[in-house]
């Protein structure tokens, strides 16, 4: 089984789209931020850029999926950090933090196939396997976590249950769009902090 790494990281799931709007699911189906959502990105980036000055330990750079929604929040939040605080982050996107495939799902309305997913009960024709994902997800993080300084990672809400399923936190916890979680290790388990 695929550990996460026990180093501190932050999350950020993309801003709104109008299929969250509307309680559908996207998966990989490429759906832009709406005006709320980039809204919302803006925001997440001036409340991260406050702890330049507040003492909590900033972060070194960004990794994002490269799907739109999420690469969008993570450039308009880098650009907001830059903008209050002065600090340009690097930023880089990694495949594996795309969101889940859901395969016939996508584009359809959030249902009661998403628990059974989830148990690894059911998998929706051409879905990616829970298990898979949790695989995949954590490599990822890995990943940013192997670099110097804390990343903060901008991809998505079900990518996120994965993780928190290998955390070893309650799985089906819906996380807001945008909103900033400074995540930390302490004696072998997991804290999540938000910041609004």
């Amino acid at each position: 089984m695929c550990m996460l790494i026990q180093r501190p990281f932050w999350y950020l799931r993309h801003g709104q789209t109008d299929w969250n709007a509307q309680n559908l699911s996207q998966g990989r189906t490429d759906i832009p931020l709406n005006a709320t959502g980039e809204a919302q990105a803006v925001k997440a980036g001036a409340s991260l850029a406050r702890h330049w000055r507040d003492g909590v330990t900033p972060i070194a750079r960004i990794v994002s999926s490269p799907l739109v929604r999420a690469l969008r929040t993570a450039e308009a939040a880098r650009d907001a950090i830059a903008q209050a605080s002065g600090v340009e982050l690097p930023l880089t996107t990694d495949a594996g933090l795309e969101e889940v495939c859901f395969g016939v799902k996508e584009g359809q309305p959030m249902g009661d196939w998403y628990d059974p997913w989830i148990a690894g009960e059911y998998t929706p024709d051409g879905c990616e396997p829970f298990d898979e994902l949790k695989h995949r997800a954590t490599t990822a993080v890995n990943r940013a976590l192997e670099g110097e300084g804390l990343p903060l990672i901008v991809a998505h809400g079900a990518l996120f249950r994965s993780l928190r399923a290998a955390m070893g936190l309650p799985i089906n916890v819906r996380l807001a769009n945008a909103v900033p979680l400074y995540i930390t290790p302490h004696d072998g388990k997991w804290e999540l902090q938000a910041f609004e």
